[in-house]
């Protein structure tokens, strides 16, 4: 496991509000860090906490609006940003709309063109353009992906779409009280990914325990595409006692262990 000096960045937190205004620390800090490095967001029920406090920071006017670009990770495929479904519109909702960010300035992926190949060409580029990633912040799934690399994906994979795990598809099925999920997404490629300066793994739960102990402590496996997150100059991983419940510092090269 890599970061600055050869070890991750474990943070446990005790509550839900800890969780959040961890995470939210943590974030700060490296936007603090590097103001103009481009930022690559997950959606999903994780980290809403952790955008919200930092939403509510920047309402009491302890946070400015991020001038770093923000780049979109993931998209379903066939659906406009009017779906309730999309994942852009839950960007804008509980982070863009809430920070002040210009929704038009965004890096998109977006899952309704006609080209796809073109489209992730597209997006790759404009990423590099904006001096590529800095700091990705990101979610894990139940089978150990990010964005929507589903398993098998390796550390090569590319911007592209992809067909959805029914472990994906299941999981994302609670978000919209019985609305049908769709089954593919477009999603940054783990390569892209792993080319940040910084990753952020969310992870919260105890559902989560065990793929994140096989992602932070087991090998490094197509299997468990967020096991390659240990190549990445720095991880942070911010956790609470649930999910971590039972890793060591040792057991995963650990440098910082606090309980928050």
């Amino acid at each position: 496991m890599s970061s600055r000096d050869g070890d991750a960045e474990l943070l446990v937190a005790s509550s839900d509000a800890a969780f959040a205004r961890l995470g939210a620390d943590v974030i700060r800090g490296v936007w603090d860090d590097c103001p103009e490095g481009a930022t690559i967001l997950a959606t999903g029920w994780t980290p809403i906490p952790v955008f919200r406090e930092l939403a509510a920071r920047h309402a009491r006017r302890e946070l400015s609006t991020p001038q770093c670009p923000i780049v979109q990770l993931d998209e379903y495929v066939g659906l406009e940003d009017s779906d309730p479904r999309s994942l852009f519109a839950w960007l804008d909702r509980e982070f863009l709309t809430p920070l002040e960010v210009d929704a038009s300035s965004v890096i998109r992926l977006r899952g309704t063109t006609a080209d796809s190949e073109q489209e992730c060409s597209r997006f790759d580029a404009a990423v590099a353009a904006a001096g590529g990633l800095h700091l990705a912040v990101l979610g894990l799934g139940p089978n150990g992906h990010v964005g929507f690399n589903e398993p098998p994906s390796g550390p090569n994979a590319r911007t592209r779409v992809v067909p959805l795990s029914p472990e994906s598809i299941a999981s994302n099925a609670r978000y919209w009280s019985g609305a049908e999920v769709p089954v593919e997404g477009i999603t940054a490629g783990l390569g892209l990914l792993l080319s940040a300066d910084v990753v952020v793994l969310l992870v919260a739960g105890a559902h989560k325990r065990e793929i994140l102990r096989r992602s932070v402590a087991g090998p490094e496996s197509p299997e468990v595409p967020a096991s390659y997150l240990r190549r990445v100059p720095r991880l942070i991983i911010v956790t609470d006692d649930d999910a971590a419940a039972g890793l060591t510092p040792e057991e995963i090269g650990s440098r910082h262990l606090p309980r928050i």
